[in-house]
């Protein structure tokens, strides 16, 4: 038996603890580490980080719109107030948000809306830098449809009417309205389409000729600006995002191509917020995109690689290791953005998992040959072929879709290049080059796929 002298002291020296830390260090419960808030169109997305999984609980109430987060096992902690501050004027779905506490160790959220929701709330595991996270995606109830979005905007930049209402083929049908008011507007014809061939190493660059199409129809080219929101992408040793770089020269290409007489861009995101992987697909296929071009920055776990790269979808493995190792960090954006898997999880994987036919990837490996070839006159390549691998974004079988790597972010001197808006401006530009190579060379054809 212990002497009655020691115990005491122990009790003593407990009780001396408890005064030196105080009621803050001594509160039970999850400590919030981080909030953030990301509007888009498409959605709104609310996220508390923290050192622990948060429980909580959630309901919708009508006349105002509202959400209410019930929070257990918090306290209405400075950093889980910042989350106030930060709505935004222009948010399409967020009007504001209110916190009380409602008791100890009870936290309630209020969210006050702009239009009715379809929420999702839930809860992602640590990854990466992250730790906790609950994820709050308001979706509108009726979401914006991306070939309505295309639509609007061609009518909006050109002054065209309406489609009909009915319309097999929307974007037909504008053109053809297009056509009849002007017909100098008209897409001219053009000779068959060639053949399908392999990729070979890239060429001294000639002026392309005029694009042409069989179809008289618009050309339309999804744009996918990688990572974005909650997913920073690679960052480099000067603290450069990559989602940041890549939606730069992706809205620079944008305006390119709009230019361009007969051509359209869609971007998959057009700010920064994170978009999940089958979601892009998805969104190039509602549009019947002819083109997708997934838009990244190479990294490495060493400084010193360095060089643009262009990448399509493999059927049969991926063509060196460094492709395979670069396709596995591409397709775990997913895991770091955040993806609700509980929601449609066998759409998803059935979008990641569908392949695609032989003649996508033959497209494909033309447009990557052609982008490789304008890439090499603006900096290094970092191999002279066009590369294969897994990549999910590139899983559309039936348009064809490149990823294109347009430098090194891990690279400091590529970092620099790629911060610099001249060099960003170089970039979009011999990406366009290339768009125009190749539909120069392969004319789209009628649009033929069901929306």
């Amino acid at each position: 038996m212990k002497p009655a002298h020691n115990q005491g002291r122990r009790a003593l020296l407990r009780g001396s603890l408890v005064l030196l830390l105080g009621p803050a260090q001594l509160a039970w419960g999850a400590q919030i580490l981080a909030v953030r808030l990301w509007p888009s169109k498409d959605y709104t997305r609310v996220t508390l980080e923290s050192d622990q999984a948060l429980r909580v609980s959630h309901r919708l109430l009508a006349d105002p719109a509202r959400m209410v987060l019930d929070i257990e096992g918090v306290e209405l902690q400075a950093t889980l107030r910042e989350l106030m501050g930060k709505v935004r004027p222009d948010d399409p779905n967020v009007a504001g948000i209110r916190l009380t506490q409602q008791s100890a160790g009870s936290v309630q959220l209020l969210i006050d809306l702009k239009q009715t929701i379809a929420p999702q709330v839930f809860s992602l595991r640590p990854v990466a830098s992250y730790q906790h996270r609950l994820v709050l995606d308001l979706y509108p109830s009726r979401p914006p449809d991306p070939l309505e979005v295309l639509i609007r905007d061609i009518e909006q930049r050109s002054g065209e009417l309406a489609p009909q209402a009915g319309s097999q083929d929307p974007l037909g049908q504008l053109m053809a309205e297009r056509s009849r008011r002007d017909p100098a507007q008209a897409v001219a014809p053009a000779g068959p389409t060639s053949k399908p061939g392999p990729a070979g190493p890239p060429q001294a660059s000639t002026p392309p000729a005029p694009t042409t199409n069989p179809a008289d129809r618009l050309i339309i080219v999804a744009l996918d600006p990688g990572h974005g929101g909650e997913d920073p992408g690679a960052v480099g040793p000067g603290g450069t995002r990559e989602k940041d770089v890549v939606l730069q020269v992706a809205l620079l290409l944008r305006e390119r191509i709009n230019a361009h007489p007969g051509m359209r861009a869609f971007l998959t995101r057009e700010a920064d917020y994170f978009v999940p992987l089958h979601v892009r697909v998805q969104k190039a296929r509602r549009v019947r995109a002819d083109l997708f071009i997934s838009i990244h920055a190479d990294a490495f776990y060493t400084p010193r690689p360095q060089g643009a790269s262009v990448f399509v979808l493999s059927e049969r493995g991926a063509s060196s290791a460094a492709a395979r190792w670069m396709a596995d960090k591409e397709n775990a954006a997913d895991h770091v953005g955040g993806i609700n898997l509980k929601v449609g999880d066998a759409s998803v994987r059935q979008a990641l998992l569908d392949m695609s036919t032989t003649a996508q990837i033959n497209d494909s490996l033309q447009v990557g040959g052609a982008m490789l070839g304008e890439l090499s006159r603006v900096g290094r390549l970092h191999k002279p072929r066009v590369e294969q691998a897994g990549f999910a974004v590139l899983r559309a079988p039936d348009i064809p879709s490149v990823l294109v790597e347009t430098a090194f972010i891990s690279n400091p001197e590529e970092e620099v290049r790629l911060r610099d808006s001249g060099f960003q401006l170089q970039l979009a530009e011999a990406l366009m080059r290339g768009i125009e190579r190749y539909f120069a060379r392969n004319p789209p054809l009628a649009r033929n796929r069901p929306l």
